[in-house]
C-alpha cells in the first residue's frame, strides 16, 4: 500500500464507506480531507476508480441527470471492497506509518482496532524520533557551512517533527488508558461510601 495508487484506493474506499459519490464529489472530498501536497486531479483519480471497477471493489451507476446535462456517474463501494477496506485497515507494518500513507489510515481509525491503532501509532513516533535525530545530527555538521535560510528550513523540520513525536505521544497514552481495564481493586477514597 505504501504507492500512491494504493493510498488514493483506501482513501476512495473509505470515503464511499460514509456514502455513494460522484467523482468531482470523490475529488472534492479526497483534496479536502487529505490535503495533499498537491491537488489530485481526474487524471490520476479516473484510472484509479476504473482499476477499482474491474476488480470489483466498487459499482458505477449513472445517477440523474440534472436539466439537460449528461448524469453524474454515481460510485458505490461493494462487499468486496468492504472487505477489501477493512483487512487493509488492519494492516501495521512500516507502510501504514510512512508519510504518503498515515494521514490517510489516521483519518480511518475509527474503523480500525485498537491495537492496530497502537502498533501503527508506535511505528509513526519511532519514525518521527528517527528523522528528528536525523535533524539533529544534519544541523550540528552543517550549521556553519549552510546560509541563513537553508539552516531555517532545518529548524523547522526539527520543529515539525518534535511537534508531531508531542502529538503522537499524547495519542499513544490516550489509546493506552482507553485499553487498559478499570482497576477494580483501588481502595475507597476519602467519603467514598463503597
Amino acid at each position: 500500500m505504501g504507492n500512491r495508487s494504493g493510498v488514493l484506493e483506501l482513501a476512495v474506499l473509505g470515503l464511499l464507506h460514509e456514502a455513494p459519490m460522484h467523482g468531482y464529489e470523490l475529488r472534492k472530498r479526497v483534496n479536502a480531507q487529505f490535503g495533499w501536497g498537491r491537488v489530485l486531479s481526474f487524471g490520476s483519480l479516473y484510472p484509479c476508480l476504473k482499476a477499482m471497477l474491474r476488480n470489483g471493489l466498487i459499482t458505477a451507476d449513472p445517477g440523474t441527470p440534472e436539466s439537460g446535462r449528461r448524469p453524474k456517474i454515481v460510485y458505490t463501494i461493494t462487499a468486496d471492497g468492504k472487505d477489501y477496506f477493512a483487512h487493509a485497515m488492519h494492516e501495521a507494518g512500516p507502510s501504514a506509518w510512512e508519510d504518503d500513507t498515515f494521514g490517510v489510515r489516521f483519518s480511518f481509525f475509527g474503523r480500525t482496532d485498537p491495537a492496530t491503532r497502537l502498533r501503527i501509532l508506535e511505528g509513526r513516533r519511532a519514525r518521527m524520533e528517527e528523522r528528528l535525530a536525523n535533524f539533529r545530527a544534519a544541523m550540528s555538521r552543517t550549521a556553519e557551512r549552510v546560509d541563513t535560510y537553508t539552516l531555517e528550513l532545518q529548524r523547522h523540520g526539527l520543529e515539525s517533527a518534535e511537534r508531531e513525536v508531542r502529538w503522537l505521544n499524547e495519542l499513544i497514552d490516550g489509546e493506552r488508558r482507553q485499553q487498559r481495564p478499570p482497576d477494580l481493586h483501588q481502595p475507597p477514597t476519602q467519603g467514598d461510601s463503597r
